[in-house]
Order: C-alpha cells, then sequence, then structure tokens
C-alpha cells in the first residue's frame, strides 16, 4: 500500500532527466519551478548553458454563464490558495515519513512513531483546520488526492491501519468531509475548475 502511496511521486521524479543541474528553488508556496534545470553542451566549440523549461498548461478562455458561476469560481481561487501548500505540505511530509520509518528494525517501533507523529500533526496543525470553512475541508480533500493520487482516507490507512482510518472517516463524516472522497476533473465539472485554479497557482498566473 505504502508503495502504491508513493507511486505517482515516483513516476514524476523519473521525468526528470537524470544529467539536469538543479536550478534555485523557486519563492512561493504552491508554487512549481519556472523550469526543470539545465546542463551544458558544446556548440561550434563553445559552452552553451542549455535550460529545460517546464511543461506550460494554457487553458481556453474562461466564460461565466452567469454570476452564481462567476461567483462561485472567485469563492473556489480564495480556497484552493488556502488549501493547495496544505496538502503539498501533507504530500512532501509523506515522502519523507515513509523514508524515515524504513530506518526502523522493527514494526513496534514504526507503530510507536506513527502514533507520535499522529499527535504531533494534530496538535501543529489543529488551530489552522478550525480555521477552515466546510468546503475548504472539502477542497483540501480533493487537492490531497491530486497531490497523492490516493484517498486521504487510504493514506491513514496505509501508515495507521483499518481501525485509525475508519475512526478519522467516521469523524470527518460528522463534519460533512469525505476521506473517501474522489477526485476527477475529467469527469467531474467543479473539479476541474478546482484544476484550472490549482494549475493557475502553480504557475502563477493566478
Amino acid at each position: 500500500m505504502l508503495l502504491i502511496l508513493l507511486g505517482s511521486a515516483g513516476a514524476a521524479a523519473q521525468e526528470q532527466q537524470p544529467d539536469l543541474l538543479p536550478l534555485p528553488e523557486q519563492v512561493g508556496s504552491g508554487r512549481v519551478p519556472w523550469a526543470k534545470g539545465y546542463y551544458w553542451t558544446n556548440i561550434d566549440g563553445e559552452d552553451v548553458k542549455m535550460i529545460v523549461l517546464n511543461d506550460i498548461t494554457v487553458f481556453p478562455e474562461l466564460k461565466f454563464k452567469d454570476k452564481k458561476q462567476e461567483e462561485f469560481y472567485w469563492r473556489t481561487v480564495r480556497d484552493v490558495r488556502k488549501t493547495l501548500p496544505y496538502a503539498k505540505l501533507i504530500c512532501e511530509t509523506l515522502l519523507e515519513t515513509y523514508e524515515y520509518i524504513e530506518t526502523f528494525p522493527t514494526q513496534k517501533e514504526r507503530d510507536q512513531y506513527l502514533k507520535r507523529m499522529e499527535d504531533a500533526i494534530f496538535a501543529q496543525y489543529k488551530p489552522v483546520l478550525k480555521t477552515f470553512t466546510k468546503t475548504q475541508a472539502q477542497v483540501l480533500i480533493k487537492l490531497i488526492k491530486r497531490e497523492t493520487n490516493q484517498s486521504s482516507y487510504n493514506i491513514i490507512k496505509a501508515f495507521l491501519g483499518s481501525f485509525r482510518a475508519g475512526f478519522w472517516q467516521t469523524f470527518g463524516r460528522f463534519f460533512g468531509v469525505n476521506l473517501k472522497g474522489d477526485y476527477r476533473p475529467d469527469k467531474d465539472e467543479k473539479d476541474a475548475i478546482i484544476e484550472r485554479i490549482a494549475v493557475g497557482i502553480e504557475l502563477g498566473t493566478i
């Protein structure tokens, strides 16, 4: 399950050419670098620095059917802007945690560490999560699925087991949040709007 969980991140890493040198990281939460990296090559006896740009996504012009749809769009911009950095942070934390727990010799030690981490994360982010609206919590769940290619329920199940996953699913339901929720921007109109906004934020166009 953990290998499946990290599969999307691993696949993305494989796409990057291994001989590329890294550019300085771009400042700005939720942003992606404008370039993958660079390498040196020789052209007509002269060393030339070649920069490999990231792909750019271009969407068709946005046209609103009515005022209600326009208001929904700008509310979603607000919600994605607030939650996207946390979804990316969760993905990064999962990768780091998976690598770290692999250093423990026994499953008991791994479970003990994960329980301490669960308590620490809950204590650290509880004040922030309390400021989220119901809609923002739902958007966060969708963006976690976007970043990790796994539902929040499966992530919790992989790290903490079925019982804890069931507990958090039941807890989330009290607040109208489904941890098993899907994210299908190719099928669902609202998810497509979220994807468009998330890409815009990453590229710095929103």
